[in-house]
């Protein structure tokens, strides 16, 4: 089944587990992954969706053996595992970053919604920056152009947004923050 397909597909099934609205543009993956080539130990990525990240995490190098991705749709874990093989291919929610088993992760890639969602952005931001290696990062795709995580939790989570851009090719128009720990 072509992604496109899938996609429509799985959005109809399971409206409130699919968010989006298309599948990330190619130009919003490389922004998201700018800088993976210099990362080491694991990736994570959350919420892979169809894979239009993972695509280009691939393709700046990283071997298959290094990511973890953490996807809630079966169909789409399924077809993640077929497209990529060698990737770990986890069905499991974004919260669960903490209890797979990784350490000293590089660098956290996120499609996962965090905006305006406190709870989430604890559950998910706070718990990769657990298992974050030093100097690691969390790349958050949004659509609105402030940080979508306020400088109140920014600061309870001991974390710093940087502004990566705006991609005008995505569907919609995307904006992409980097989190890193903040040094002490």
């Amino acid at each position: 089944m072509s992604t496109a397909r899938l996609f429509l597909k799985e959005t109809l099934r399971r409206p409130g587990e699919v968010v989006a609205i298309a599948p990330s543009s190619q130009a919003v993956a490389k922004k998201m992954t700018r800088g993976l080539e210099q990362v080491d130990g694991p990736i994570v990525e959350i919420g892979p969706g169809t894979g239009s990240f993972t695509r280009v995490i691939l393709a700046r190098g990283v071997a298959p053996s290094r990511l973890t991705l953490l996807e809630t749709n079966e169909a789409f874990c399924a077809m993640l595992r077929e497209r990529f093989p060698g990737v770990r291919v986890l069905n499991r929610p974004a919260q669960d970053i903490r209890k797979i088993g990784l350490t000293d992760v590089g660098a956290v890639i996120s499609g996962v919604p965090v905006l305006a969602r406190p709870q989430i952005q604890r559950e998910v931001v706070g718990r990769a920056m657990d298992i974050m290696a030093p100097g690691g990062w969390f790349s958050q795709i949004t659509y609105s152009p402030r940080a979508p995580i306020s400088t109140a939790m920014q600061a309870e989570l001991g974390v710093t947004a940087t502004y990566r851009g705006m991609v005008w090719a995505n569907l919609p128009p995307a904006h992409v923050f980097a989190f890193h720990r903040i040094q002490h």
